[in-house]
C-alpha cells in the first residue's frame, strides 16, 4: 500500500513563517552588523548641501526623498556593479537557482522526487541545505598533490568564470566592462578553462583525475574552433565584436538565429562540450573514471567547481542570447510611473527594468535547452566526439560563415540593407 502525503493549508502557512522567522533571524544576526560596519567605514555622499552621516543614512528607510538619491548613488557605483548586478552576485544568483531548477526539472522529467522536503515548499531551502553541508565538510588533500596548485585552481576557476559574466551586457548600459572587442575577451576567458582543469588533475597526482584533465583538454580544444568560427559569423553580420553593439544590430533589423540557424546550432553544441554536460561528460564520466578530473575534491573546493561551472553555464547561456537572440530587446512591460504624485528624484526606470527582465527570461530559457539534454541523451564515446568537432562542426560552421557574407553583400542586412529598420 502506497502513502501519499496528503497537501494541508496548515502546514504550508506555518512553514512559511518559519521560513520567515529564519530570514529574520538570519539577517539580525549577520545583515545587520554587516550594515553598520558599511554605514561606518564605507564613505558616503553628500546629500545635497548636507552631509551625509551613518545616522541621517538610517533615516532614509522612511523617508523616500533621502533614500532615493543615496541608492541612485549606491546603484551606479563599479562596487555594486562588479560585486552585486550585473557582475558576480547576478551570475551567482542564477547559478544557484539553475541547480535547483535542473534537479526539480530532470525529476519530473524521469518521474521521480527532487528536493521536496528541506524548506517543506518544494525543498526550497534544499541549497542553503548543501552550501552548509559543504562548508563544515572536511577538505581533504591528497598526501602528494601539489598543494599550491590543488589549493588555488579552485579559486581561478571560480574567478575566471566571474570575469566572463563582467562582460556581459544585461540592458543598455549595465555592463561591468564594456569593451571593443568583447567577445574575443569572452573567447580569451574561456581559453583558461582547458588549462586549470589540467593543472588541478595534474596537482591532484591521480590517475582518474589525470585521465579526466586530459579529456577535459582534448574535448575543449576540438570544439574551441567550430565555437569561435558559429560566432564569427555573427561578427560578419553586426560589423564588431563590441557586444553591445552586435545587441544593437539585432535590434535595428532582427534576430541573428533567423538567419544564421546553423551557426546558433554549432555554438549550442559547443558550449555543451565547453561546459562538460551530456552527451559531452567524458571528463567526469562516473561510470569510466570515477568523476575524472574533479575526483579528489571534496568540501568548498569541490563547491567552489561545481559555482565556477554553473557561472559559466550562466554566461555561456547569456552570449548565445546576446548573439543570436536580442540581447534584452523586447517590449517595455512596466508601468511609466510606480508612484504616481512623486515629484522627487527617481530611481525607477520601465525601459531598463524591461530590458532586464527580457534579457533573464530569455537566458533562463536557454539555460533550459542546455539542462535538457542530462535528462533525455546518453554519453557519447570519445572518438565519435572527436570526429563530430574537428569534421562536422568545423563544416558547418564555415558554411554558415559564408552564408552571413551572402546576407552582407547581397544587400540584405549590413549598412543600408533591406531588412535593416
Amino acid at each position: 500500500m502506497s502513502y501519499t502525503e496528503s497537501f494541508r493549508f496548515g502546514e504550508f502557512v506555518g512553514s512559511v513563517l518559519w521560513l520567515v522567522f529564519w530570514i529574520l533571524i538570519i539577517f539580525s544576526l549577520v545583515g545587520l552588523p554587516l550594515l553598520f560596519v558599511v554605514l561606518f567605514y564605507v564613505p558616503l555622499p553628500p546629500l545635497g548641501d548636507e552631509p551625509l552621516t551613518p545616522y541621517l543614512f538610517l533615516t532614509m528607510i522612511v523617508d523616500p526623498t533621502r533614500t532615493v538619491p543615496i541608492a541612485k548613488y549606491m546603484i551606479h557605483t563599479d562596487l555594486f556593479r562588479v560585486s552585486a548586478f550585473p557582475g558576480f552576485g547576478y551570475a551567482a544568483l542564477i547559478a544557484a537557482a539553475t541547480i535547483f531548477i535542473e534537479r526539480k526539472f530532470l525529476a519530473k522529467m524521469q518521474l521521480r522526487y527532487g528536493p521536496l522536503y528541506v524548506g517543506k515548499i518544494e525543498g526550497i531551502l534544499q541549497l542553503m541545505a548543501d552550501g552548509l553541508k559543504l562548508i563544515s565538510k572536511e577538505i581533504i588533500v591528497p598526501a602528494a598533490a601539489d598543494k599550491p596548485i590543488f589549493w588555488a585552481a579552485p579559486i581561478a576557476f571560480v574567478s575566471v568564470a566571474a570575469a566572463g559574466a563582467a562582460l556581459i551586457p544585461v540592458a543598455p548600459g549595465w555592463v561591468v566592462a564594456d569593451v571593443d572587442v568583447g567577445l574575443l575577451a569572452v573567447f580569451a576567458i574561456f581559453g583558461f578553462f582547458p588549462l586549470i582543469a589540467l593543472l588541478f588533475s595534474w596537482a591532484s597526482n591521480s590517475k582518474y583525475p589525470f585521465i579526466g584533465g586530459l579529456r577535459a583538454l582534448h574535448q575543449i580544444i576540438a570544439f574551441e574552433i567550430p565555437f569561435i568560427i558559429s560566432a564569427l559569423s555573427v561578427v560578419i553580420l553586426a560589423g564588431s565584436l563590441n557586444l553591445t553593439d552586435i545587441v544593437n544590430a539585432q535590434i535595428s533589423s532582427y534576430w541573428f538565429f533567423f538567419f544564421l540557424p546553423i551557426s546558433a546550432f554549432v555554438f549550442y553544441l559547443s558550449s555543451l562540450a565547453e561546459l562538460e554536460r551530456i552527451p559531452f561528460d567524458l571528463p567526469e564520466a562516473e561510470s569510466e573514471i570515477v568523476a575524472g578530473w574533479i575526483t579528489e575534491t571534496s568540501g568548498m573546493i569541490y563547491g567552489l567547481i561545481q559555482l565556477g561551472t554553473y557561472v559559466k553555464l550562466y554566461v555561456l547561456a547569456a552570449l548565445f542570447v546576446v548573439l543570436f537572440m536580442g540581447g534584452w530587446s523586447g517590449p517595455v512591460i512596466f508601468p511609466q510611473e510606480i508612484l504616481p504624485g512623486y515629484t522627487g528624484e527617481k530611481i525607477y526606470n520601465p525601459v531598463t527594468l524591461s530590458a532586464i527582465t527580457w534579457f533573464t527570461v530569455k537566458t533562463f530559457a536557454v539555460i533550459m535547452l542546455f539542462l535538457l539534454p542530462r535528462g533525455i541523451s546518453p554519453r557519447i564515446r570519445i572518438d565519435i566526439l572527436l570526429h563530430t568537432g574537428w569534421y562536422k562542426l568545423i563544416v558547418l560552421s564555415f558554411i554558415n560563415m559564408f552564408v552571413a557574407l551572402a546576407l552582407i553583400y547581397g544587400g540584405i542586412l549590413g549598412p543600408g540593407g533591406l531588412l535593416v529598420r
